[in-house]
């Protein structure tokens, strides 16, 4: 057995990562490609062989310790990735997204479940807890794709990373009612006991491996080796530890240890982030394809009708529901709403866990069957029926979501226009990189042009978005986006080459906003008798060298830009603000910024306590990092 299990195993990590180089080549998340791949091996092959690939034997009683192992992995990857930081760009809105939003996903869920399908109440609620659940899985993938804002990012992936763990939590409770082994009184306390229990747990860990990491002598040779390692134990056992006290207590302890670990000021951050999620990669494509091969096609067609009502319902009606109950205000936009209505696949956490419920239910029929437990046949009957019904729905919606929400997010984002305007550089130097990281560090959708290898392949290590091409090139600027950029930056150290590049920006794409590094002094005025903005390295290091000598603490703050303070402007557009005084305004901005600068018609002025904003006025404002960010959602919330 051990022999044909290792190559399949082999094998199946091979498909998963193809899959996740095919979601890249294609931009499309990988998620489908890894359900293909586990149908293959599943029910496909069975059509074509004596049985199945993979089939429930071909893991046994071991499946569910591999499950919720990989399970706890997944999870702890997408906390250790929720930085509290970004969490403020959308903090409200993402407590009821996680609240009322997900108690609108269960309760509504289960409503058309029980309708639509032949299901009891209590087997319609456990769908509907599963189904609440969108996961960091899913979600992910769908951000590296479209680029959206901040806020839309954080509320996503926030709701993706908690809804994962009250959702496994909700279900577990509503299983054990489903199977006999509670009553319904039970289900608060039930809840109430496992998040408790698993909170404690991951506070725990986290500490223990915090002190570890950053105090106790990892050895100098191996330390971000021994640090990677600590980590991902760390995750397993909080994993194990909680639920061992609690069954299902696991995730909230591993998604708490991952909170509090990845907000942490931990030494070799980089080195971990980049361990765990190579190992996330490799866990995730394994489980997803594994679980996808154990799907019986019939279990799903067996749904009918009430099957495709359930999927359309949820996903067209509860989806868009939940979202613009619990982003209500203009923090976000009506397109970002609409964006995040039509985007919330299912993914990782209820597939596992409705696998797993399946084998037990199906187990408990079993049993009452051969006498070793109490009950009827109809009993069994109904176990078997309701497993066949949890398994199917599930997957169903998890395929349906998928397929069409994450094949089409980027077309639905772009239908919307809710992706940020394009920032183009041309030239991936040291420059073009420097720059790349300030304005991606703000939010914006930075394409990096470049034509030699080397660069490029530097550029893309880095983590930017990058294409390979000669700038000078319409075909190559009309592929980076030009059409729908806002800025453009010719950043190459050839003078010649900026020049044209700014000349085609103009002429052919009309770009807003077009700046031009101009390494020859002698060529500014070509430069900016095209309108182009420029930046003249002698002139900049001329000017910052006085601004050390003549004006130090104002050269060692703007020093820190963009990590600890920030200057930005913005375009006035809130009717909060229009026809009100800077005396009126400031006290409504966030602690920490103030507004220094007004352009209104070319002229640029220092306004007084008493001077009076107009819409259309581009003030610029000063200030701690979060402050500033939080004032320019106030002040130009589109």
């Amino acid at each position: 057995m051990a022999s044909e299990l290792i190559p399949l195993v082999a094998g199946i990590i091979a498909l998963g990562v193809v899959s996740q180089i095919l979601g890249d080549r294609f931009r499309t998340p990988s998620i489908i490609f890894l359900i293909a791949a586990g149908l293959l091996l599943g029910p496909v092959s069975g059509f074509f062989l004596p049985e199945p690939i993979v089939s429930q034997a071909t893991f046994g009683e071991s499946l569910s310790a591999i499950v919720g192992l990989s399970v706890a992995i997944i999870v702890f990857e997408g906390a250790f990735h929720l930085k509290i930081d970004k969490l403020r760009e959308a903090p409200a809105e993402t407590i009821r997204l996680v609240t009322v939003g997900a108690v609108i996903a269960l309760v509504g869920t289960a409503i058309v479940v029980k309708l639509a399908l032949p299901a009891e109440w209590d087997v319609a609620f456990l769908i509907g807890a599963l189904l609440v659940a969108t996961g960091p899985t899913v979600i992910a993938p769908i951000l590296e794709v479209v680029p959206a804002r901040d806020r839309v990012e954080a509320a996503l992936e926030t709701e993706g990373i908690v809804n994962d763990v009250t959702a496994a939590i909700i279900a577990v409770v509503v299983f054990e009612v489903v199977i006999g082994h509670t009553g319904e009184s039970g289900l608060v306390a039930g809840f109430v006991e496992r998040l408790g229990i698993g909170m404690l747990v991951g506070v725990v860990v986290a500490g223990g491996l915090y002190y570890a990491i950053r105090y106790v002598d990892l050895s100098p040779q191996s330390a971000p080796q021994n640090a990677r390692l600590l980590v991902l134990a760390g995750a397993l056992v909080s994993y194990g530890a909680a639920d061992y006290f609690a069954t299902e207590a696991g995730l909230p302890a591993v998604a708490t240890a991952g909170i509090l670990l990845g907000n942490a000021d931990l030494p070799y951050e980089e080195d971990i982030t980049d361990f765990k999620g190579d190992i996330t990669l490799i866990v995730l494509s394994f489980v997803f394809i594994a679980l996808a091969a154990l799907l019986q096609p019939q279990e799903v067609i067996d749904l009918g009708i009430g099957g495709i009502i359930v999927v359309v319902v949820v996903a067209v009606v509860i989806r868009p529901l939940l979202v613009f109950v619990s982003l209500f205000g203009d923090r976000f936009t009506t397109g970002e709403k609409l964006f995040m209505s039509f985007v919330g696949p299912r993914g990782i956490i209820p597939a596992s866990v409705a696998t797993l419920f399946a084998v037990e239910l199906r187990a408990e029929a079993a049993g009452i069957r051969a006498g070793d437990i109490a009950g009827t046949a109809a009993e069994a009957a109904a176990l078997d029926s309701a497993a066949t019904l949890l398994v199917g729905t599930v997957f169903l919606v998890i395929m349906a979501t998928v397929v069409f929400e994450a094949g089409l997010a980027r077309y639905i984002a772009e239908y919307l226009d809710i992706i940020p305007m394009r920032a183009i550089i041309i030239g991936g130097g040291t420059v073009g990189r420097a720059l790349a990281d300030r304005l991606e560090d703000r939010g914006e959708n930075v394409v990096i042009v470049e034509e030699t290898v080397e660069i490029l392949e530097l550029a893309r290590n880095e983590g930017h978005t990058v294409m390979q091409g000669d700038g000078t090139d319409i075909d190559v600027l009309q592929s980076a986006g030009a059409g729908k950029a806002s800025t453009l930056v010719a950043a190459t150290g050839d003078d010649d080459v900026n020049l044209l590049v700014s000349q085609l920006a103009d002429s052919r794409f009309d770009i807003e906003t077009i700046v031009s590094r101009v390494n020859n002094a002698n060529n500014v005025d070509a430069f900016e008798d095209l309108g182009v903005r420029t930046v003249a390295p002698t002139t900049a290091t001329a000017q910052a060298i006085d601004n050390l000598i003549e004006r130090p603490a104002l050269a060692k703050w703007t020093s820190g830009i963009g990590e600890n303070g920030d200057v930005q402007e913005v375009e006035v557009t809130s009717e909060d603000l229009v026809g009100r005084s800077v005396r009126e305004v400031g006290p409504e901005l966030p602690g920490g910024c103030l507004i220094t600068l007004v352009a209104r018609d070319g002229e640029v002025q220092v306004p007084n306590a008493d001077f009076v904003l107009d819409r259309g006025d581009r003030i610029t404002i000063i200030g701690d990092r979060e402050s500033v960010r939080e004032a320019m959602v106030f002040c130009h919330p589109e």
